[in-house]
């Protein structure tokens, strides 16, 4: 296929003739052209019919006048293209360059001295300044600078501008006093130092937001995790109990099986449960027995109550071996594994002191599982007897006496 374009090398520009690659290169300076077979796109509007030649130029045209219906008719306009400059034109240019070059010489334009010293004082390159200044008019130090600022990407900004020898260009007379220059050099100053710190408080207030956004996920992530420690504290509240009724309901089993199996034994009848009645007698009698609890955590409850009653007068003291008694639990739930968490010696004084001199502390420790042995000098807990229910158990009966200021009160 042959081309239908000439591509520019440097900058990827798709060109319909010689003359746009002429003009491209006197505008850019990029002389790296090739034949495409790319053709130049061709966009045309359906509201006011104007071309397009990129989707940027149409994105530009959409944004001007709010035209967004494009028709492609690239394939109706892309022609084979011809590599052959116009005689008549080349011909006619090369005689314009040539005579320019023969008949007129090119100088430095010349521009307002005092300008040119101000815009060199605030750091601008001389062939930067003298540019600025000539194709400003030699106006005004602020024309000079906005001049730089809008072609400061050009490629020959710093290059010293050249015009014929024989035009006069006559520098007007500075507009401005010395005073007035120094007000106008302050005033782009304030200008520069006030645009810097609008930019600088809108950085600060983007920080700010992002600040408040993180912070607010931050809450909400909490909120989602102690929801979700409420749920499962509810849960594990909510099975404890439906253990502890099954347990009830277990022990209560027991003593109907026991009893039934005392009364075969004895030869008496079954007991019918519907005339099964206890005697007034028999209720007075039995209400004058101890109640044992039903299940480990009624007993450790009983425990505990009972050793603060015994030592009702020494509030620290009690406090300090439930405290004992909860490291100790603690620690054997943690590390069932290590033996010297489940071994402690009788004899020990600091042991004796908090816990073993109390009537009630080494009953609590036998209830959670420990035994005595070696004569008595040892209490023990088997690694096979522990029951990690027991030990949680244990735990939450000694935080509810510590916490509770009315345990064992009544």
């Amino acid at each position: 296929m042959s081309g239908v374009s000439l591509k520019c090398g440097d900058c990827g520009a798709l060109l319909k003739s010689v003359q746009e690659v002429q003009e491209h290169a006197e505008l850019t300076s990029h002389s790296n052209f090739s034949e495409s077979t790319e053709a130049v796109l061709n966009l045309v509007c359906t509201t006011c019919g104007k071309p397009c030649r990129s989707k940027t130029e149409s994105d530009l045209h959409t944004k001007r006048t709010g035209h967004t219906e494009f028709v492609d008719k690239t394939s109706e306009a892309a022609k084979p293209i011809s590599l052959e400059v116009p005689k008549g034109e080349a011909t006619s240019k090369e005689a314009e360059d040539a005579t320019t070059d023969q008949n007129e010489e090119m100088v430095v334009p010349e521009v307002d001295k005092n300008l040119l010293g101000e815009l060199e004082s605030m750091g601008f390159p001389a062939a930067r300044a003298t540019r600025a200044l000539h194709y400003s008019g030699n106006a005004s130090v602020e024309a000079a600078i906005n001049w730089v600022v809008e072609h400061e990407n050009d490629p020959d900004i710093d290059e010293m501008p050249l015009v014929p020898a024989n035009t006069k260009v006559e520098a007007p007379k500075p507009s401005l006093t010395p005073e007035q220059m120094k007000a106008k050099q302050q005033e782009l100053r304030e200008k520069a130092r006030k645009k810097k710190e609008e930019e600088e408080k809108r950085t600060e207030r983007e920080r700010e937001k992002e600040r408040i956004r993180v912070g607010k996920e931050l809450l909400e992530a909490k909120r989602i995790e102690e929801e979700n420690e409420r749920k499962r504290l509810l849960a594990l509240r909510k099975a404890e109990k439906e253990e502890e009724q099954k347990a009830r309901e277990k022990i209560k089993q027991k003593l109907e099986e026991d009893k039934a199996e005392r009364r075969r034994r004895l030869g008496l009848p079954p007991e019918e449960p519907s005339t099964a009645k206890p005697s007034t007698v028999v209720e007075e009698k039995k209400s004058y027995l101890p109640v044992r609890p039903a299940t480990k955590a009624e007993q450790m409850r009983e425990c505990l109550r009972s050793l603060k009653q015994n030592h009702k007068d020494d509030d620290t003291r009690v406090k300090r071996a439930f405290q004992t008694l909860l490291t100790y639990v603690g620690n054997v739930a943690r590390a069932p594994d290590e033996e010297k968490f489940r071994k402690i010696r009788l004899a020990n004084q600091t042991f004796q002191d908090r816990v073993g001199s109390l009537n009630g502390g080494i009953q609590f420790l036998e209830i959670c599982g420990f035994e005595k042995i070696d004569g008595g000098e040892f209490l023990f807990l088997p690694r096979d007897k522990v029951d990690m229910q027991v030990l949680n158990s244990a735990g939450s009966e000694l935080d509810s006496a510590i916490k509770n200021p009315f345990f064992g009160v009544l």
